[in-house]
């Protein structure tokens, strides 16, 4: 059973910083691309950073040069790390990944992880 589970968030100060990671478990064959998602209350869910397999990377305008994702392949791990943050970055964040496992080698799936809470406010 592969399982996605995010850690990392909690409450910071406008302006501050945080790290979420990602890790993914279960019998993993390979990792296509591993992403971030945020959902803020009353909105829908929005693309917040995305990095492939060979760590080319796309950030949504809203977090370019604030936000960083990076990838630990041999970990199954993907990381963002947020600085300068701001109010209406406040959201659950979703890690999002596209994986083959042993079980069904032929195919990628989409898998979404639970999701961590992330509150910026003073």
């Amino acid at each position: 059973q592969v399982q996605l589970v995010e850690s990392g968030g909690g409450l910071v100060q406008p302006g501050g910083s945080l790290r979420l990671s990602c890790a993914a478990s279960g019998i993993i064959f390979s990792i296509n691309a591993m992403g971030w998602y945020r959902q803020a209350p009353g909105k829908e869910r929005e693309l917040v950073a995305a990095i492939t397999s060979g760590g080319s990377t796309n950030y949504a305008d809203s977090v370019k040069g604030r936000f960083t994702i990076s990838r630990d392949n041999g970990k199954n791990m993907v990381y963002l790390q947020m600085n300068s943050l701001k109010p209406e970055d406040t959201a659950v964040y979703y890690c999002n990944a596209d994986i083959k496992s042993w079980e069904y080698i032929s195919t990628y799936y989409n898998y979404w992880g639970q999701g961590t809470q992330v509150t910026v406010s003073s």
